[in-house]
């Protein structure tokens, strides 16, 4: 399994949303972050900005999955067709373990899930 963290623009949330949803992946946690990339903020005249607002989107997908959902991912958040600094970032990290609290189900990426017994 795999967790895909998508730092994106705000007014592109929505897109990567849709596009998630419509792809079949519809398990995505949001979060409301502020930071600075490579271009370190934003002058606009004499105001330097350098917490710019993003969007933190966190899925964990299978491992097959893995490269169409980062593709569907760039593909509705880029900015035109080149795209443009400040679109954001893809972060990949393996998952060990996921645990659902509801049902006590344990599922790793090399085992049938199974129920843990409390």
């Amino acid at each position: 399994m795999i967790l895909i963290r998508s730092i994106v623009r705000p007014e592109m949330v929505d897109n990567v949303l849709a596009a998630l949803m419509d792809a079949g992946f519809p398990a995505v946690t949001k979060i409301s972050v502020v930071g600075r990339g490579k271009q370190r903020g934003i002058k606009i005249g004499e105001v330097t900005y350098d917490e710019i607002p993003k969007e933190l989107l966190m899925t964990v997908v299978k491992n097959g999955d893995k490269e169409f959902v980062i593709k569907t991912v760039i593909k509705a958040a880029r900015t035109g067709d080149k795209g443009a600094f400040g679109d954001g970032k893809i972060f990949v990290s393996p998952v060990e373990e996921v645990y659902t609290i509801s049902s006590g189900i344990r599922e790793t990426p090399d085992a049938e899930p199974e129920e843990v017994k409390i």
